[in-house]
């Protein structure tokens, strides 16, 4: 059996065109692709690329000016923190979630719209495998070029699983049989009867927003549609700690707010959504709204 796509690039001694991060006494990382006869250099001295080649990952080389460094494969997070952007990309703390609450398995089908600089696209390769299908979509070419250079360098290659579509996903969408549903765009209310059509009975979706305006009228429209049931939304928010000896403490900086998630899932055709218990807060909805919860 084949080893996975990329799997090879992620274990052994280091090779020629391996991505290597280094990490000096300080925790700061720089990130370089390994090429014979190359030399690393930084305001603390150089070293040759020959020194890891053939190395272990874990190795530690110094530079000239005797600074030490910690020599291993960036982790993926580390990779499209690091990687050349057109769009911004999904922080790896937002793509976890995606992961786990998406529901993402080996062997799903996917649809992703919203390509921005490969981020997710790289993660949720990973995830579903070669025997997956991941098809996304991209409405500016620029991006969807810089996406493309972006995941193929992380797995070598182009990734079997994949399909890349330039253009608008309401318009282009023709999957069927579609596992789950990842949307980030800016309106992605506009996209949900195309993919409502699409998503399997029991299906996902999930939207990744950045304003509160976005979240209001994304999970208003969920429920509008008619065919999810209740949708859940939710954000997610990182504080690292310093540990040192009785210095135990929250680290001052912390990664706050980059994005709201919904998800929701598919019903089966012609199946209601049960009634929401809770009631809205007396003027949740202005008198012109027309939706579920009128009245």
């Amino acid at each position: 059996m084949s080893e996975p796509t990329g799997a090879a690039r992620r274990r052994g001694p280091f090779q020629v065109g391996d991505q290597v991060q280094l990490t000096d006494p300080k925790g700061r990382h720089y990130t370089f692709t390994l090429e014979a006869g190359k030399n690393f250099h930084t305001h603390k001295g150089s070293f040759p690329h020959d020194e890891l080649i053939g190395a272990p990952e874990g190795s530690v080389v110094r530079t000239t000016g005797n600074v030490a460094y910690l020599a291993l494969r960036p982790l993926l997070p580390d990779y499209v923190l690091s990687m050349p952007r057109g769009a911004a990309v999904v922080y790896p703390k937002d793509a976890g979630q995606i992961l786990a609450f998406a529901d993402i398995f080996a062997g799903a089908r996917v649809v992703e719209a919203g390509v921005g600089s490969g981020s997710l696209s790289a993660f949720l390769l990973r995830a579903i495998g070669d025997q997956g299908m991941l098809h996304s979509y991209e409405r500016r070419e620029d991006f969807a070029d810089i996406a493309k250079a972006n995941v193929e360098r992380y797995f070598g290659g182009p990734h079997p699983a994949w399909q890349l579509t330039v253009g608008d996903l309401q318009d282009n969408l023709s999957d069927t049989d579609v596992d789950r549903v990842i949307l980030d765009m800016l309106a992605p209310w506009e996209c949900l009867e195309a993919v409502s059509k699409a998503l399997v009975p029991g299906g996902i979706l999930c939207c990744y927003v950045a304003t509160t305006t976005q979240l209001a009228r994304t999970v208003e429209s969920i429920r509008e549609i008619g065919c999810f049931a209740e949708p859940q939304p939710w954000e997610s928010m990182i504080r690292n700690w310093h540990v040192e000896g009785l210095a135990v403490r929250p680290d001052h900086r912390m990664i706050g707010h980059t994005g709201f998630l919904v998800t929701a899932r598919r019903l089966a055709d012609g199946v209601e959504p049960p009634m929401r218990r809770r009631r809205p807060a007396k003027g949740a909805y202005g008198e012109d709204y027309e939706g579920p919860n009128k009245g």
